[in-house]
């Protein structure tokens, strides 16, 4: 059974009872209002603070999309891409385009021009919709991606080159299409990367999307009563696979968008959250507030909050433990998993584990595991290999690249590229990356992109871009540059040479000294990472790795 068919039934069942609630904190601080001083106000129709939608508006709205999209001879297999910050119009458009029968592809917001257009390409999109922050971004490159024959824009003041989504939807019908859809239909591309930093179109079907739907609510127990603090982007699979628990058991959730530390915790008392799903840095900060008695908890209703998981990257041992002592009656799980298995849950810690902190836990509900050598044979206990995982929740493929897709698939395996060992009581700790992808604060950084960007200075020798270990972000990216002979660079310079890039991409750390390579010309990474990671960088892998931790 497909997802919308899902979304169908607690609009049904359901309908008068709110789905989804935006909270947008940062127009308060516009205003210099606190959330209590709000409260006291009468709302304005125009008021973006708060809004929020039933399950009936929800599937309304995705009904008269599909509907749309099908006025406009959009057919089976067509790409629709959503480029949109988290709204209340995100998931509506997300279903929409799956109950037209065409395929979804979420694009992540931080990209730049040049890597939305060649995500378009990639994915052979035809229809693009997008909001009023990518406005710039999109009018930069609509003369180049001949492919996308609409551009609809979700926001008010629509620009000349696009047509205004609302208008063009509000006069179709609210009735669900007559479009048969099957487990086996694709349903969505996502996008990944691996150390090249070229973006890779992952193809899943439905059944991928309805197994992770199943995968979350069995692990995390989601009811009607719960309530779901979403936060992570929605184009991301780890915030919409989450989010799945709360659809499959019809019950609300909260976009908020920000991740200060008090409009956290202020988000889960004023709407009463009982889940919250954060990423590492985030958790970090609001124990440093508390700390700081910026936060105080007697001051919030926290009562009913009664897990907080963590995705996305390593999760240090230490941090968790101290999460236990501010929030003794928390249970706690964390989820490991990637864009080619539909996000998290492949294995999972499990909230009845939380003496082993530490792991990533063991095979997630219908999921299976391997540890394997380089010739894809089963490693003994204990001993490292490459991470496997088999479920219905794998991939179809790479979309247009068949022989990234036999490199990664065999026989419903997806060989993950990262290196692991099983503890003897059959607990899975993550070792290294085989790749060199940096993950900081749960965002993928591609070191061959920063890499080829620092190469344009003409002071710059070589270069390489590495992850270092850090308390609150996970890794940061610490570029080592070596200055051509008579050359001069400092590090203002060369962090002003890199305000070009995007925020999230610009290295945190610069090390002038010499790159070293193998005979082969390969950088050699391991040694710099040796070099300056330190002792520091041995006693977090080690924390990492210690069972029972």
């Amino acid at each position: 059974m497909p997802i919308t068919k899902i979304l169908e039934r607690n609009a049904e069942l359901y309908g008068n009872e709110v789905a989804l609630v935006e909270i947008n904190p940062q127009e308060l601080e516009n205003r210099h209002l606190t959330w209590r001083e709000y409260s006291l106000i009468e709302p304005s129709p125009n008021d973006s603070f708060r809004s929020e939608i039933t399950w009936s508006e929800f599937d309304r709205k995705a009904n008269q999309l599909a509907n749309f999209l099908l006025t406009r001879g959009i057919r089976r297999g067509t790409k629709v891409a959503i480029l949109l910050m988290n709204s209340l119009e995100w998931l509506p458009i997300y279903f929409g385009i799956l109950k037209a029968g065409v395929m979804a592809v979420p694009l992540n917001f931080r990209y730049t021009p040049e890597e939305i257009r060649y995500c378009l390409d990639l994915a052979d999109v035809e229809v693009l919709l997008f909001g009023p922050e990518f406005t710039g971004r999109v009018e930069a490159i609509c003369g180049r991606i001949p492919r996308v024959k609409t551009l609809l824009y979700v926001g008010e003041d629509c620009p000349s080159f696009a047509e205004p989504y609302s208008s063009l939807v509000s006069y179709c019908s609210r009735r669900a299409p007559a479009i048969n859809i099957a487990d086996e239909d694709e349903a969505a591309i996502y996008f990944s990367s691996g150390t090249t930093g070229f973006p890779k179109a992952i193809v899943h079907a439905h059944r991928s999307l309805m197994h992770s739907c199943e995968v979350e609510q069995h692990h995390h127990h989601q009811t009607r009563l719960d309530t779901f603090l979403c936060i992570p982007p929605l184009y991301h699979t780890g915030a919409k696979m989450h989010w799945f628990g709360s659809l499959i058991s019809g019950s609300r959730a909260v976009l908020l968008r920000g991740v200060k530390p008090e409009w956290i915790i202020r988000a889960v008392s004023q709407e009463h959250c009982t889940i919250v799903w954060l990423l590492v840095p985030w958790a970090q900060d609001i124990l440093d507030a508390i700390d700081r008695r910026e936060i105080t908890l007697e001051d919030y209703r926290l009562d009913q909050w009664r897990l907080m998981h963590i995705g996305a990257q390593p999760v240090p041992p230490s941090l968790i433990k101290r999460w236990k002592q501010v929030f003794p009656d928390h249970e706690y799980d964390t989820n490991y998993g990637l864009s080619e298995s539909i996000g998290p849950g492949a294995v999972h810690l499990g909230i009845e584990n939380i003496d082993h902190v530490g792991a990533i836990g063991v095979a997630g509900y219908g999921w299976e595991t391997r540890i394997v050598d380089e010739h894809r044979n089963p490693v003994p206990r204990g001993e490292v290999g490459e991470l496997a995982v088999k479920g219905a929740g794998v991939m179809l493929r790479y979309y247009k690249d068949e022989k990234a897709t036999c490199e990664v698939l065999a026989d419903g395996w997806l060989f993950t590229g990262d290196m692991a060992k099983e503890s003897e009581d059959g607990f899975i700790y993550l070792v290294d990356r085989k790749k060199d992808v940096i993950i900081t604060g749960g965002e993928n950084l591609y070191p061959v992109q920063i890499e080829d960007f620092i190469r344009r200075n003409s002071a710059v020798k070589d270069v390489a871009v590495i992850g270092l270990p850090d308390d609150r972000l996970g890794e940061i990216a610490a570029a080592i540059v070596e200055v051509k002979p008579d050359h001069e660079l400092t590090e203002g310079a060369l962090n002003e040479f890199c305000q070009e890039l995007p925020r999230y991409q610009r290295p945190r750390k610069i090390i002038f000294a010499p790159v070293p390579r193998n005979p082969t010309g390969k950088i050699e990474k391991p040694k710099l990472r040796k070099m300056y990671g330190g002792d520091r960088l041995v006693a977090r892998q080690n924390e990492l790795e210690e069972p029972g931790r």
